[in-house]
């Protein structure tokens, strides 16, 4: 759903999670993936992607999280995800940064379109891909 507060780890989680044995593990295992439209209220885009991009580097797990505008749609935004684990991904939703984000982005959304579920497998700019 909306991972907003993301990415904190301590020096030496995040030089072990980028050794070349975590990320073949990481591609064996499979990855988490999520690719989301989100629409808000007529006019409240920029409002909604200020709130999804605020603290996007406090949650472990989340190996890619890009917000991006619809080209074709003036109000609606795309959400990619990409997660060590579906399990992080869950665990993030917890957070109460994340839930502050969500009750603070609840009023002026309208709705969600697509949602779809994938396994990344690697890629340029993923982490530990």
């Amino acid at each position: 759903m909306i991972g907003l507060a993301r990415r904190t780890f301590i020096a030496g989680a995040a030089a072990l999670l980028s050794s070349p044995a975590i990320a073949l593990s990481k591609r064996e295992n499979g990855m988490y993936g999520l690719i989301g439209k989100m629409r808000p209220k007529p006019g409240e885009r920029d409002a909604l992607i200020a709130i999804l991009l605020e603290g996007v580097g406090a949650m472990s797990g989340c190996l890619s999280y890009i917000v991006a505008r619809d080209t074709g749609e003036a109000d609606a935004i795309w959400i990619t995800e990409v997660w060590d684990s579906e399990a992080s991904h869950k665990a993030s939703l917890q957070l109460p940064a994340v839930q502050a984000a969500i009750a603070k982005a609840r009023p002026i959304l309208a709705g969600f379109d697509s949602h779809v579920v994938t396994q990344p497998v690697g890629g340029h700019g993923l982490a530990g891909s």
